[in-house]
């Protein structure tokens, strides 16, 4: 039970800017013992964000409601799966091969397709966010965010890292695909058991949707970056979350 406590906590270090003892003084820890914890990590944080859209909802009209719920989650994160989607959608939009699609994702500076992908993949949330009663939303971003940290073992399972170094070196070494799998059944009956059958619905499309994303990672940059890997929970947040409003509507 130490040993899961302690893996819960490097992986929301990892996941969040809260000041989490068990991450230490590194300023890359290795991850990859606390995979297993990505699924109950994003419970975690879809909860908090969650309780933002509770009271935010019973405040405040639905769409303003959703937008302080996503700006609470951008401000629990630091961002950081947005960051990395944005510099995927730069390198994998404008970088015509390999070696030069990594350059452009090294950049810091934000292109096009970036802000294109960060407008399409917040205003998505935005709005089918706005669709929920306040206890569905609340209900529906535990879901959606287990599922999307879940989502990023299908790379650390089944792929390799495309870099020598960078921030998704700190997983680089994988886990095992039974790592995967036991994540994936606990998100899908986790999502069931909390919204119902659309949760597991919505959670086995959302995870399929970031496979896809992967496939495209694997195809242009023979691998995931750490960049990468926000790109896949990006989708897979996006994906659940309007799975799980089109079913509830």
């Amino acid at each position: 039970m130490a040993g899961l406590a302690a893996s819960f906590l490097q992986a929301m270090g990892f996941f969040t800017r809260l000041p989490v003892p068990a991450t230490g003084n590194s300023e890359l820890p290795r991850l990859n013992d606390s995979a297993i914890m990505f699924t109950f990590a994003g419970l975690a944080i879809g909860l908090v964000i969650g309780l933002a859209w509770f009271v935010a909802a019973h405040l405040l009209p639905p769409l303003p409601a959703a937008g302080v719920a996503i700006a609470a989650g951008m401000l629990l994160t630091g961002a950081l799966h947005e960051d990395g989607l944005s510099d995927t959608a730069d390198g994998l939009g404008g970088g015509h091969g390999r070696e030069r699609a990594l350059e452009i994702m090294r950049d810091s500076r934000i292109g096009a397709y970036g802000a294109a992908a960060l407008i399409v993949s917040i205003g998505l949330r935005w709005t089918a966010l706005a669709e929920f009663t306040p206890l569905q939303g609340l209900f529906a971003l535990a879901a959606v965010h287990m599922t999307s940290r879940t989502a990023i073992l299908q790379a650390l399972a089944f792929s390799r890292y495309a870099r020598d170094k960078g921030l998704g070196s700190t997983v680089s070494d994988g886990v095992s695909q039974s790592t995967f799998w036991i994540a994936a059944a606990a998100a899908v009956l986790l999502s069931g058991a909390i919204t119902g059958p659309a949760g597991w619905i919505a959670a086995a499309i959302g995870l399929f949707a970031a496979r896809i994303m992967l496939a495209w990672l694997e195809r242009r940059l023979g691998g995931y970056t750490g960049d990468g890997l926000g790109a896949m929970e990006q989708v897979a947040e996006i994906t659940t979350l309007l799975v799980i409003a089109g079913l509830a509507a």
